[in-house]
């Protein structure tokens, strides 16, 4: 008699939202496909979507879709997605049961003839508790194994991993191991150390410690125009830049210089001609100190005059445009969370070799 293969079947959870779910999961999935395991990926609850074939689907279930071309079933991949109003309306007319089986049926669908599936939570493990699909109960209903994310640190990961685990452990819920990401490069060997004894005495596996990699939280100067509504003035071609840091401009040219660093954005009021200057010199330097800014974005409604135009498009750097004031701009991007899009190739080849170097992808294969 034939022996039937086991599903291999992880849920990826965290301490909090954008911890690095979806790092781990791309990575996972890479390295699941390249020891020949047929995988299937599945948000069951979402928060941020995007339209595809006219439904609403999870922004990372689409990414996961597109990255590995397993769109065939997105709309499963993606069951349940919760926009503005669904809370509200779910208070009021309770449908447990309705998704727990949607969920189901998705479940069952897109695991026939695979090996694994990779399971995507939302935030912690409690996240979702108000339409009785919380990461625990979630988890529980599908017989996954939970994967913890946390941040990097050691007594307040360690204390809000253990705060999860209670969820998971309540709800039946296997915890296989945790995973500290984002954290700084030279505390690594610290942090594997005391963490890992310290999570070793509770009993829990540590599976893998990231390094922090400022290429994965910067966004492109494209991404933060579609996010925050900005024109295009000029540099159209260079909008794939990425930012690391953003500059108000709101001093004088001689002390902005100093504030100048490689891929930093310099916003700026539009009539502020000096700091433009200063900024687009900054660009074209290339002998002695030369900063490469990775863009400007002129502010409160106002543009140069045809002269300076012509030099900040001559330049090819990247310039938008908006009607609001500085400090709103600033604020809006100071609190943007960029999440990895398909068209980011160097942000998915990184996750890839972070999980595939500092994951030990071995041992949650060994304890499915």
């Amino acid at each position: 008699m034939k022996k039937t293969k086991r599903l291999k079947n992880i849920f990826i959870s965290a301490i909090h939202q954008n911890a690095g779910k979806t790092t781990i999961a791309l990575g996972l999935f890479k390295n699941f496909q390249e020891r020949k395991i047929k995988t299937s990926f599945m948000k069951p609850v979402g928060q941020e979507t995007v339209t595809y074939e006219e439904k609403a689907i999870d922004k990372d279930t689409y990414l996961i879709g597109e990255v590995y071309h397993c769109k065939k079933h997105i709309k499963e991949m993606s069951p349940i997605t919760v926009g503005r109003g669904y809370t509200e309306q779910y208070i009021r007319e309770p449908q447990k049961q309705q998704l727990h089986d949607k969920i189901l049926r998705s479940f069952q669908t897109i695991t026939r003839g695979k090996d694994a599936i990779i399971v995507e939570g939302t935030g912690h493990a409690a996240v979702g508790s108000v339409i009785d699909c919380s990461n625990a109960d979630v988890a529980s209903l599908l017989g996954s194994k939970a994967i913890i994310v946390s941040g990097g640190g050691i007594g307040r990961a360690i204390d809000e991993i253990m705060l999860n685990k209670a969820l998971f452990d309540l709800c039946k819920v296997p915890v296989l191991g945790v995973i500290i990401n984002k954290v700084l490069p030279d505390k690594l060997d610290r942090i594997r150390n005391i963490v890992g004894k310290g999570l070793e005495r509770k009993g829990i596996r540590l599976l893998g410690v990231i390094p922090e990699m400022d290429m994965l939280s910067a966004p492109t100067v494209e991404q933060i125009k579609d996010r925050l509504d900005l024109k295009v003035f000029s540099g159209e071609e260079n909008l794939r830049t990425r930012v690391y840091d953003a500059i108000v401009a709101a001093m004088e040219p001689y002390n902005m210089i100093g504030h100048l660093r490689d891929g930093a954005l310099v916003i700026t009021s539009g009539d502020r001609v000096d700091n433009m200057l200063v900024a687009v010199s900054s660009y074209l330097l290339q002998q002695g100190r030369s900063v490469k800014v990775a863009g400007l974005i002129l502010t409160g409604g106002l543009t140069p005059d045809h002269k300076i135009a012509g030099l900040l498009k001559d330049s090819h750097i990247p310039v938008l445009y908006s009607d609001q004031d500085t400090y709103t701009i600033a604020a809006a991007i100071e609190n943007m969370t960029p999440k990895i899009q398909k068209t980011d190739r160097d942000k998915i080849h990184e996750a890839r070799r972070l999980v595939k170097d500092y994951v030990n992808v071995d041992m949650i294969l060994e304890n499915l």
